[in-house]
C-alpha cells in the first residue's frame, strides 16, 4: 500500500461495549496488523451528559479482555493526541475556521451549517462497491449543521477532523454509516484533504433478522467472561460474523486470523448471531488449551462456587475439558470430585431405583471394594466385572449405578478416572450411601 495503514477505533463510552462494536475494532485490529500498520483507539467523548467513567472502564477492559492491543490512545499516548474528543476543542475550532474562511459555512439561527457543493458524490466502498448519492436536490440533502448554537461541535465534524489530524488511512465500520460517508468526503474536500478509504461492514442481526439492540443476548462484550467464554474464542466467533475464511476451516488463534483477513473476504449480507456457535467456538479453543491452562482459567469459577482448588484439583479439572462448552459448567461438572457432598441428577436416580437389582450389586460391590488390597483403577473397574458376574448380572448392568453413586450424573468422565481419584474409602462409602437412599 502507497501510505502506511493507519486504523482506528473510535467509541463513545455512553454504554457498555456491544458485539458490533468488538467486531468493527477486530477488522480494524486485524487489517492494520496484517499490513505492518498502526492500530489506533479513540473515544468521541463529547455527549457529557451520557458519558459514565463507567462505560470508559468496560470499553478499556472489554478491548484488553478481548487482546486488542492498541498502538494508540488510552495509556499508550501517541504522536496525534489527545485521543479523547473532549480535549481536542482547539483543534476543531481551528478547522472550523478553514471551512468559514473558505465561505463553506454560514450562519443559522444561531447554529452554523456546512454548504455542500450541488454535485453527485461517488465513493468507492471496499465492501459495498461503487455508490453515488446525488446532492444537486437540495431538499433531499439540506445542508448540515456542523457546530450548534451552543458551540459544540457535531459527529460528522470532529470524526472527519481527527480521521484528518490522525492520518486514518482506512475507516472500517457498520454499514450504517454508508450515508453519512458522502457527506465526510465532502468535507475532507472542503479542508482540502485527502479522504482515507472507507469500507462498510454489514449489521449483526438477531438468528430471526431483527437488528441487535443492546438488551439482546449475546449483545455486551462484559457479560462473556462472566459466562465462562475465553476471550480468543469470542473474537474467533467475532470474525465469522461477516467475513469469510474461503475454506471449510472455523477455529482459529489471533496470528492465524491476522494472517487469513481480507476485506475481499467480508460479506455484503447482515450476519446471524448464534449463541449455540458462540459456545461451540469456546468449546473448540478449551480442547485447545493444556491441562494446566485449562485449569487455571476455570479456577475462579470454581472458587466462587464454594469449592477447594488445593492439591489435586488441576488433576481433577482436566478430566472435563473435554465435556464443557464454557469455564462456567465446570464446577457443576467436578464438584463431586472435589467435596463429598454433592447432588443427584433425578432422573439418573430414578433411573438406578427402576432398576431390580442395583441395590443389591451396590450394597455387594461396596462389600468387595472395602476387601481389596491393591487400589487402582484398573482394579477396581475389574472388581466391578467380577462382582456383577458373581450376581449372575453383566457388567454393564452395574457400570450405570456405580457411576450415578460415585458422581450423582448419567454422564461425565471416564468412570475408571473417578474411581482412581476417589480411592477405595470415598467409593464404598458412596457405594453404601445410594444403598441406603434406594432402600
Amino acid at each position: 500500500m502507497s501510505v502506511p495503514v493507519r486504523t482506528r477505533f473510535a467509541p463513545s463510552p455512553t454504554g457498555y461495549l456491544h458485539v458490533g462494536g468488538a467486531r468493527t475494532a477486530l477488522f480494524s485490529y486485524l487489517f492494520a496488523r496484517k499490513h505492518g500498520g498502526a492500530f489506533v483507539l479513540r473515544v468521541e467523548d463529547t455527549d457529557e451528559a451520557r458519558n459514565t467513567q463507567e462505560a470508559r472502564e468496560a470499553i478499556f477492559s472489554g478491548m484488553n479482555w478481548l487482546g486488542l492491543d492498541w498502538d494508540e490512545g488510552e495509556g499508550k499516548g501517541g504522536d496525534y493526541g489527545p485521543y479523547n474528543q473532549s480535549e481536542r476543542l482547539a483543534i476543531y475550532d481551528k478547522w472550523f475556521e478553514v471551512l468559514r474562511e473558505k465561505g463553506r459555512v454560514y450562519e443559522d439561527g444561531g447554529a452554523w451549517r456546512f454548504r455542500f457543493e450541488r454535485k453527485p458524490v461517488v465513493m468507492n466502498d471496499l465492501v459495498c462497491g461503487e455508490v453515488t448519492i446525488d446532492y444537486r436536490d437540495e431538499s433531499n440533502t439540506p445542508d448540515m449543521v456542523i457546530r450548534r448554537s451552543d458551540g459544540s461541535y457535531v459527529f460528522h465534524f470532529v470524526n472527519v477532523v481527527d480521521d484528518l489530524e490522525m492520518k486514518i488511512s482506512h475507516v472500517i465500520r457498520g454499514e450504517d454509516h454508508l450515508m453519512n460517508t458522502p457527506k465526510h468526503l465532502q468535507l475532507f474536500e472542503a479542508l482540502g484533504a485527502p479522504a482515507p478509504l472507507y469500507a462498510h461492514i454489514p449489521l449483526i442481526q438477531n438468528p430471526n433478522g431483527s437488528k441487535m439492540s443492546k438488551r439482546d443476548v449475546g449483545a455486551a462484550v462484559g457479560d462473556y467472561p462472566r459466562q465462562g467464554f475465553v476471550g480468543p474464542a469470542v473474537i474467533n466467533f467475532l470474525a465469522l460474523l461477516g467475513w469469510s475464511p474461503k475454506s471449510d476451516e472455523e477455529i482459529f488463534t489471533m496470528d492465524e486470523l491476522i494472517q487469513r483477513f481480507s476485506l475481499e473476504a467480508v460479506n455484503r449480507a447482515p450476519a446471524r448471531f448464534d449463541a449455540e456457535k458462540c459456545a461451540w467456538v469456546n468449546q473448540q479453543h478449551l480442547l485447545r488449551m493444556d491441562a494446566a491452562g485449562f485449569a487455571e482459567a476455570a479456577k475462579p469459577f470454581v472458587v466462587e462456587a464454594g469449592l477447594p482448588t488445593g492439591d489435586g484439583y488441576a488433576a481433577v479439572a482436566g478430566l472435563v475439558r473435554e465435556k464443557v462448552r464454557l469455564l462456567s459448567e465446570v464446577p457443576a461438572a467436578i464438584g463431586f470430585l472435589l467435596q463429598d457432598q454433592f447432588d443427584f441428577e433425578p432422573e439418573a436416580l430414578e433411573k438406578v431405583r427402576g432398576n431390580a437389582t442395583a441395590k443389591d450389586l451396590l450394597a455387594a460391590l461396596a462389600a468387595d471394594f472395602a476387601k481389596l488390597g491393591d487400589w487402582s483403577a484398573d482394579t477396581a473397574k475389574h472388581q466391578i466385572g467380577e462382582t456383577a458376574k458373581a450376581a449372575g448380572a453383566k457388567p454393564g448392568q452395574l457400570m450405570f449405578p456405580v457411576r450415578v453413586a460415585l458422581s450423582g450424573k448419567s454422564g461425565g468422565p471416564d468412570l475408571g478416572d473417578i474411581l482412581g481419584l476417589l480411592g477405595r474409602e470415598r467409593c464404598a462409602k458412596r457405594l453404601e450411601d445410594l444403598v441406603a437412599k434406594l432402600a
